[in-house]
């Protein structure tokens, strides 16, 4: 659906009924699929022809909602996970191996921080990361021989660090690796990595593609663009005979389709982070209205963040769509049409009278959630991020006072007026 507008492909990609099919993408709940013959299903195992035999590794469900989100960042192939987390892991994993490095962005996700920073490097694979905002000649400092990736969020959660996507693909590619970017924040509505130099996305669609807080899943998207063949050294995985599968290469057999057929075929397939084809379906119904809900969540975001930059109990505001927030003009270049629902703010009282103005709110919920439909606080220091060290709490860009505020999709007035009664009680 390459000719259709964004808003058609939320609702339009990954599946066309037949005549006489369903016209909502099926449910496809089981765990097998049959076969008439010992040869036919012995080819599928082989790679040899498509098709679907065990859900772990392929479900027609989660294949329909993996081919819309990868239509809608204009990728080649795309797969879902069983998390976001899932998703940071495998699209990792599934180009390194032990004595490997990567670069990635410091200010990312509590959870990837400490994926990358502490679990896979009992794996063997070391990170180095990066302040977004370094100049060239430090990011290119961080490279070594045995880097095979790079990673960053296009909007970091919660820091709301906006990544110079072109700036962080230029270094990846001259030193012959991949740019992955995790887009969960922005979506494609406001943002298409891949038309900025990523060749990776990944997504934790627990949060807008979903939109309702109903299922959890992830997924990655390739371009197809990252010629792996050219650098054929540095990913034996993709470009040298895989035993497990009779040697097939999976960048001659399957070209452009590589990266993703590796990752189904191998990581998927071992480590079986598969999503349910029932939370694919949420998944769908939740994309079906993406292009309608973001820009609503991007208004009253900046309504929000601008009534809070004016109240006299708080210190400081960030919301990238804000005029004179620092990542405004990156904002503006990347994301011209708004950037997410989630603003961060500190209040003068300090870290105590946040804690009193979030227990104050009635309609915001304290929730380990954020960006769907329904507004939500969180204190990061206090939960996502309570794994690390206050060091590694200002490498993330995540200061002790920081409230994380997910606006949601609600009257912005009834989100303001909840706000100023709870201010009222620091």
């Amino acid at each position: 659906m390459s000719n259709y507008k964004i808003e058609t492909k939320c609702i339009q990609s990954g599946y066309t009924p037949k005549t006489g099919e369903p016209r909502v993408v099926p449910i496809y709940q089981s765990t097998t699929f049959k076969y008439d013959t010992s040869e036919q299903m012995g080819r599928l195992f082989d790679l040899e022809d498509s098709g679907y035999f065990y859900t772990r590794l392929q479900n027609p469900t989660n294949d329909a909602v993996a081919a819309k989100i990868c239509d809608l960042e204009g990728g080649v192939a795309a797969m879902l996970t069983s998390s976001g987390q899932a998703a940071s892991f495998y699209a990792i994993m599934n180009i390194v191996e032990a004595g490997d490095h990567i670069v990635c962005a410091s200010a990312v996700y509590g959870g990837t921080y400490n994926l990358y920073a502490h679990t896979i490097r009992k794996m063997g694979v070391e990170a180095t990361f990066v302040d977004p905002d370094c100049s060239e000649e430090e990011l290119n400092a961080a490279f070594k021989e045995n880097t095979k990736a790079v990673f960053g969020e296009t909007i970091a959660n919660p820091a709301l660090v906006v990544l110079d996507i072109e700036k962080f693909a230029k270094a990846a590619h001259d030193h012959g690796v991949p740019l992955i970017v995790d887009n969960t924040f922005a979506t494609p509505i406001n943002c298409r990595p891949f038309e900025w130099g990523a060749d990776i996305v990944t997504h934790s669609t627990t949060k807008y593609m979903d939109g309702h807080a109903s299922a959890v899943g992830g997924a990655i998207v390739d371009s197809g663009n990252f010629d792996w063949e050219a650098h054929k050294e540095k990913f034996p995985g993709l470009t040298t005979p895989d035993e497990t599968y009779h040697g097939i290469v999976y960048t001659q057999k399957f070209g452009k389709g590589a990266y993703i057929t590796k990752a189904t075929a191998q990581l998927m397939r071992d480590l079986g982070s598969i999503q349910s084809p029932q939370n694919a379906f949420l998944l769908n119904i939740g994309l079906e209205t993406l292009h309608l809900r973001v820009p609503r969540h991007c208004e009253n975001a900046v309504k929000v963040a601008s009534y809070l930059k004016g109240h006299e109990k708080v210190a400081w505001v960030h919301c990238p769509s804000l005029e004179g927030d620092p990542y405004y003009d990156l904002a503006k270049k990347y994301m011209p049409n708004g950037t997410c629902g989630v603003i961060t703010f500190g209040l003068k009282g300090g870290r105590e009278a946040s804690v009193k103005m979030m227990d104050s709110l009635k309609l915001a919920a304290i929730v380990t959630h954020v960006a769907d439909a329904r507004t939500c606080v969180l204190h990061p220091a206090s939960h996502t991020h309570r794994q690390m060290n206050d060091q590694e709490l200002l490498e993330a860009g995540v200061q002790p006072d920081l409230i994380r505020f997910s606006v949601g999709i609600e009257n912005a007035d009834d989100i303001i007026a909840d706000l100023e009664q709870a201010l009222v009680q620091v």
